[in-house]
């Protein structure tokens, strides 16, 4: 795994970009999963932002102290 995508999935969230990236999709994918609710996300003002710990589960990777 990239050492920026590990490094991101250590913190709380990522943006959808990286998700995908982390998920071997690309950002037009990517959005549109989360759209679809395939990507779980949560909005903060006007940014969407991927829950870790969810997205992790998603990639069988334990948790980040692990990584």
């Amino acid at each position: 795994m990239d050492n920026e995508i590990k490094k991101a999935l250590t913190g709380l969230t990522v943006n959808v970009e990286t998700a995908g990236r982390a998920l071997g999709i690309g950002r037009n994918a990517a959005y549109a999963a989360a759209k679809r609710g395939q990507i779980p996300t949560v909005k903060v003002g006007g940014a969407i932002r991927v829950p870790t710990a969810p997205l992790r589960r998603m990639l069988g990777l334990g948790h980040p102290e692990a990584m």
